[in-house]
Formats: C-alpha cells, structure tokens, sequence
C-alpha cells in the first residue's frame, strides 16, 4: 500500500477503459479511495469531491479538468490537492496545491508507485521541506522528559524527519532543559514573543484560553513551530504533527518549503 495520509479522502476519476484500468490499479493501493469511471455528471460530481476537500486524481486530458473545476477554486492554502495521470499511467502531474494542499508529495508517491515520469511544474523542489520542532514546558522539565516526547512523535509519525531547528516562547529561552534538547540534537534554539505567535493563532489545531492567560497566546508548541519553519523558507508553514503532551511538556511539528 502506498504511505498516504489517510485523514484525507482521494476520488480517482477515469473516463476511458484504459483509465479504468489504470485506477483500478491505483485503488488497491490507495487505502478508502473512491473510484468513479464515467459519473454521469462528470463536472457536478467532480466539483462536489473538490468543494468537500478530498483530493482528486483524474485520469484524463488535462483541460477538461480545468474547465470542470475553474468555477470552485479558491486560492493554494484552501483547495485540496488535484493531480492528472494519462490513461497510460506514463506521466503524472500535480495541476492544483502543490505545496501546501500535497499534491506534490501525493504526486511522487505515485509516479513512483507506477514508475511514471512525474512532472512538477511550480517553482520550487517540493522535496526541499523544512521541518521545525516546536516544544512548551513546565519551568524546570528536565531534558529526559523532552526526548521522551521527542521520540513519541518520532513513533507518530513513522517516518523519520530531519528537522531544522528547536523552537518556543522568548519566555523559555534560557530554560535549561530545552537548550540542552537543541545542543544535544546540534540544532538551533529559536524563541518568539506571545505577540509573534499570535499571528498564527488560526491554524492552531487548539486555542487554549488557559495558555493565553499565562503567556499571552493560545498555543506555543505549535505556533512556535509554523512561525519558526515559515521564517526559515520565507514560506507558508503547515502542521505535520499537532500537539502532543506529558505531564511536563507540549510538542508540534511543521514544515515549510523553500
């Protein structure tokens, strides 16, 4: 099976027997897709998985999607990712979100899968991901308790990442047990005002009213890890692992791209 998200749903559309085919093959490695050969309503139903947020492969010529979905885009932050294959399954192509709705990465995944050409098209590598470690504390945790979380997450998210930096609130920036996790990992130790944090306050997986009471912001492990990646690329940052907690300690990870 390949090694989707599966908190995402992926319709496949096909139009001609080859593109049945060809998502057949596709569907049996793609855990809970939806195929759809010939809807009866082709630019109805493939706008409605759109709007829903699932991501769409289509099998089929490359302008008949664009017109089909033209009228529901919105912007790259918000529509979910959209990729082409020829019904030959030599070519495949992320037309829509390629950084940040993944269409890049689920594009690789699959070309690799059938041994396709895979053709990026936006500006930048898409495998040229920043990945940043944002952590909260208790004033005092030790170190242990924070490579404990640390090799949690590094057991959530089964594959193994290299991250950019260490990040958190200005008011842990002399905690001793966060400084000693960034010496020991040989990565920097960035810190940021509740106020900086703030500003990433709407793609927190959880506003906490009790956090903002004591630091001024809703969230640290999390905004400190989109504020730091995003400053590292110059780019939008995402989630890749929300928050996870101990009795001492929050940590979330993002990536960017550069």
């Amino acid at each position: 099976m390949l090694k989707l998200d599966t908190d995402l749903k992926i319709a496949i559309f096909s139009l001609t027997e080859a593109g049945n085919a060809l998502a057949q093959k596709l569907k049996s490695q793609i855990h809970d897709a939806e195929h759809l050969h010939k809807p009866v309503n082709f630019i109805k139903t493939a706008q409605q998985h759109f709007v829903n947020g699932e991501r769409c492969i289509f099998i089929c010529a490359t302008g008949i999607v664009v017109r089909a979905l033209a009228p529901v885009l919105k912007d790259k932050y918000t529509d979910p990712a959209v990729l082409i294959l020829d019904e030959k399954g030599e070519f495949v192509i992320p037309l829509l979100s390629g950084h940040e709705g993944g269409a890049n990465a689920l594009a690789a995944e699959i070309a690799g899968y059938l041994d396709a050409q895979l053709v990026i098209t936006s500006a930048a590598d898409y495998t040229k991901a920043v990945y940043v470690i944002g952590m909260g504390c208790d004033k005092g945790c030790p170190e242990d308790l924070l490579f404990e979380l640390l090799e949690t997450a590094t057991v959530e998210l089964k594959d193994g990442i290299i991250s950019s930096a260490v990040a958190s609130i200005d008011l842990k920036q002399n905690e001793p047990g966060l400084l000693a996790l960034a010496n020991d990992l040989n990565l920097p130790f960035k810190y940021y005002s509740a106020e900086k944090l703030r500003q990433v306050e709407d793609q927190l997986s959880v506003k906490s009213d009790i956090v903002f009471k004591e630091v001024g912001c809703y969230g640290v492990a999390e905004a400190a890890a989109l504020v730091a990646a995003s400053e590292l690329t110059g780019s939008p940052a995402e989630l890749v692992l929300t928050k996870i907690k101990n009795k001492r300690a929050t940590l979330a990870i993002a990536k960017s791209y550069y």
